[in-house]
C-alpha cells in the first residue's frame, strides 16, 4: 500500500510541475545529489564535483567504461628504463576557452600548481593521486612532451594521471587562488557561465573544443538532494539524467512512459571506518576500537545482506575489504551475533547492569548516497544490540567531507570511498600512509605498509598480484571498517534520450544524445 501510495504522490507531483527539459532540445539537465565544492580543479574530491569538472576541463589520459587506459590530450606515454619518469606526448591543436595554446608547459604547469604547498589544495590530485603515484615533480620538453616524475613505477600511474584536470599556465598565472576559484578557465568541452549554489551549475560549449563533437550545446548540474524530488522533476521531463534512485520508486518511474531506471553493479565501496587518530582516545568508545577482537566482533553484529535486501532494494554480497577487484581466498564475515557477543565479552568489555559494553557516535552524510540515512541507522540498531549503545549523527555532505577528510568524524563514520574497474591497486590507494586525506581513520598496519611500499618499481603482474592479495588478507583480518558492499547505482534517464550510466558513478553528458 506504502509503494502505491508513493507512486501517486510522485505521478501528483510530476503533474504539477512544467515541463521545461523536453523544450530545449540543446540543453541536457542532471540531477545529483550534492552541489560542487569549488570551481578550483584541485579543491575538488566528491564525485558530484568532478562530474561537473570532467566537463570544464580536459585530462592527459581517460578511463572507458570497461577500464581500459586510452589516449585524450596526451597521444601517448611511455616509461624511462628505470620506471621514475613517464613521458606524454601532448597533441597538436588543443586550446583553452579564451584561446590559449594548450601543449607540454600547460600540463608541467598544471602539475606542479597542485603540488605547491603554498596553495594548500586538497583535492583529488594533490591529496589523493599524488600520495599514490609517489609524485617528485614535472616539466615540459620542448612544446609536445610533458614529464612526469615519480619516487619508482606502478602500473597505476597511467590511470592516476585520467583524475589530474589539465588548466592553461598563462590565464591561471594572472589569477589569485580566489579568482581561479570563481572565474575558471575551460580546457574542456563546456565553459562554467553560472554557479549558484546548492542549485545549479550552468556549462555552456566551449567553441574552442575540437577534440571531439559535443551534442548539447549547454549542460545543466542542478542540485537535488532530496531523491523523491529527483524522481518527480525527471518524470515531469526538467530532468534528463537523475542519480540514486530509490529501488522503490523504479516501478513507477517505467511505468511512466516518460523514464526508465537503468540499474548498475557500482564500484563505490560503502562502509563503516573507525577513527585512530587518536582524537577520540580516552573515551570508552575510542579505546574500544583499538582492540582489534572488537573490530571482528562488530563486524559479525551487521547483517550486510539483509541491509541491501530491505533498504537497497536488491541483493548483494558483503565486501571483503577495499578493492573492487578483491582477493578470492578472503572470506566475508558472517552475521553472528551471539559469537560477537561471546567476542566482546572475552576482548574484555562485557555488558553492564544496563546491558551497555561501551558506546559509540557513528557520524555521517545523509542524502548523499542510496539510503544512507536508513542504512546508518541499521548499523547502529545492530551494534546496539549486541550492547554497543550507537548513536547517529547524520549531517549534510557539505559538513561531513571537511571532517571526514581532516580525520574529525568519528568514532565510527560512514563513508563511501568512489572505486575502479581497472585496478585493485588504485582502490587500496586510500591508504598510502597514515596521514593521507583519504585515509579517513588515520589506518595504519606495519605490514600493509611494508607490501605497499614494496609494489613501487614492480613491472611482473604476477608478483604484482601476489603482493596485493596478501594485502587484502591483511586488510579483512584487521578490520579497519566495518564491512558493508559496494553500492548498486541506480539511475533515472529520460525516454527523449539515449545514455548508458557507467559503474564508477563518473556521469559524461558529451556521451549522451537525442532520441
Amino acid at each position: 500500500m506504502l509503494k502505491h501510495v508513493s507512486a501517486a504522490a510522485l505521478l501528483l507531483a510530476a503533474s504539477c510541475l512544467p515541463a521545461l527539459a523536453q523544450a530545449d532540445a540543446n540543453t541536457l539537465v542532471i540531477a545529483q545529489s550534492v552541489d560542487i565544492e569549488s570551481l578550483e580543479p584541485d579543491m575538488l574530491n566528491v564525485t558530484a564535483s568532478i562530474n561537473v569538472a570532467s566537463h570544464v576541463w580536459g585530462t592527459l589520459l581517460s578511463v572507458t567504461p570497461e577500464g581500459e587506459i586510452v589516449p585524450n590530450f596526451a597521444e601517448s606515454y611511455e616509461w624511462n628504463d628505470e620506471g621514475t619518469e613517464i613521458s606524454f606526448k601532448i597533441r597538436e591543436g588543443l586550446l583553452c576557452e579564451d584561446g590559449e595554446v594548450l601543449d607540454a608547459e600547460d600540463v608541467a604547469y598544471t602539475l606542479t600548481r597542485a603540488a605547491d604547498p603554498e596553495n594548500k589544495f586538497i583535492g583529488h590530485a594533490p591529496g589523493f593521486v599524488y600520495s599514490s603515484i609517489g609524485y617528485v615533480g614535472a616539466r615540459a620538453e620542448g612544446s609536445d612532451t610533458a614529464v612526469l616524475q615519480v619516487k619508482g613505477y606502478s602500473s597505476t600511474v597511467p590511470g592516476m594521471v585520467a583524475k589530474i584536470f589539465i588548466h592553461c599556465k598563462d590565464s591561471y598565472e594572472k589569477m589569485s587562488l580566489e579568482e581561479a576559484a570563481s572565474t575558471p578557465v575551460a580546457s574542456g568541452p563546456y565553459k562554467v557561465v553560472e554557479w549558484v549554489r546548492a542549485d545549479r551549475v550552468v556549462l555552456e560549449k566551449n567553441d574552442n573544443w575540437t577534440l571531439s563533437e559535443v551534442p548539447f550545446e549547454r549542460v545543466v548540474f542542478r542540485v537535488i538532494p532530496e531523491s523523491s524530488t529527483r524522481t518527480a522533476e525527471l518524470l515531469a521531463g526538467n530532468v534528463d539524467i537523475a542519480v540514486n534512485i530509490p529501488p522503490d520508486q523504479s516501478e513507477t518511474v517505467n511505468a511512466s512512459g516518460r523514464a526508465k531506471v537503468v540499474a548498475v553493479a557500482g564500484t563505490r565501496r560503502i562502509f563503516a571506518g573507525f577513527n585512530f587518530s587518536g582524537n577520540f582516545d580516552g573515551t570508552p568508545g575510542g579505546d574500544a576500537i583499538k582492540n582489534v577482537e572488537v573490530r571482528r566482533a562488530l563486524n559479525m553484529a551487521v547483517d550486510v545482506p539483509t541491509i541491501c535486501q530491505q533498504l537497497l532494494g536488491t541483493a548483494c554480497e558483503r565486501a571483503t575489504g577495499p578493492a573492487n577487484q578483491a582477493n578470492p581466498d578472503v572470506k566475508a564475515y558472517p552475521y553472528d551475533p551471539e559469537q560477537a557477543e561471546a567476542m566482546l565479552d572475552a576482548a574484555g568489555f562485557p555488558r553492564g547492569e544496563d546491558g551497555i559494553r561501551f558506546e559509540l557516535t557513528m557520524q555521517g552524510p545523509q542524502g548523499r548516497y542510496l539510503n544512507d540515512g536508513a542504512v546508518q541507522q541499521a548499523i547502529a540498531q545492530y551494534l546496539s544490540d549486541v550492547g554497543v549503545k550507537t548513536t547517529n549523527d547524520l549531517m549534510d555532505m557539505t559538513v561531513y567531507s571537511p571532517m571526514a577528510r581532516e580525520h574529525r568524524a568519528g568514532p565510527l563514520y560512514f563513508i563511501g570511498q568512489g572505486g575502479a574497474t581497472w585496478s585493485a591497486i588504485y582502490d587500496m590507494s586510500l591508504f598510502p600512509s597514515r596521514d593521507a586525506p583519504v585515509n579517513n581513520g588515520m589506518w595504519f598496519n606495519q605490514e600493509w605498509q611494508t607490501r605497499w611500499d614494496s609494489l613501487q618499481g614492480v613491472r611482473d603482474t604476477a608478483e604484482e598480484s601476489r603482493i596485493v592479495n596478501e594485502m587484502l588478507q591483511i586488510f579483512a583480518d584487521d578490520a579497519p571498517w566495518i564491512f558493508l558492499y559496494f553500492q548498486p547505482d541506480f539511475y533515472g534517464v529520460s525516454d527523449r534520450i539515449n545514455f548508458e550510466p557507467r559503474r564508477d558513478e563518473a556521469i559524461e553528458g558529451w556521451t549522451a544524445t537525442l532520441k
